[in-house]
């Protein structure tokens, strides 16, 4: 078996939400825009990376996904968004932070989800 991707199903209640910390704050691109539609949907891109993002209510209420976004630069990440939507920072890790495993994060949140930024020691840039 081979997969070439995983694209996670993102529901809130007002998509704006989700496309202010995807598109304006992790400077993702809108791939595919149905918006305007009577339920509102796109795809969020940057990467290789794709989310879908939905608005729905019920299934907001049901869903409260966290994952994480790993990078060669996180204090290029954290700058960027400790200066522009410093709102988004988790209250919890809002700084980048040794994690026992080794990794360096911090988190972002919105009303629907959590995101932790996340290097690695090996992908470290110099």
């Amino acid at each position: 078996m081979h997969f070439t991707r995983l694209v996670p199903n993102i529901f809130y209640k007002d998509i704006r939400s989700g496309l202010k910390t995807f598109v304006d704050c992790l400077e993702f691109t809108i791939a595919h825009d149905e918006l305007n539609s009577a339920r509102p949907f796109c795809v969020v891109a940057k990467d290789g990376l794709g989310i879908n993002l939905f608005q729905d209510a019920k299934y907001a209420a049901e869903h409260n996904p966290e994952f994480r976004l790993v990078t060669n630069d996180i204090e290029e990440v954290y700058k960027k968004v400790k200066t522009r939507y410093p709102e988004l920072l988790h209250p919890n890790l809002s700084t980048i932070t040794l994690r026992p495993w080794g990794a360096r994060e911090f988190a972002l949140t919105d009303d629907q989800i959590g995101v932790i930024i996340q290097q690695w020691p090996e992908v470290r840039s110099k």
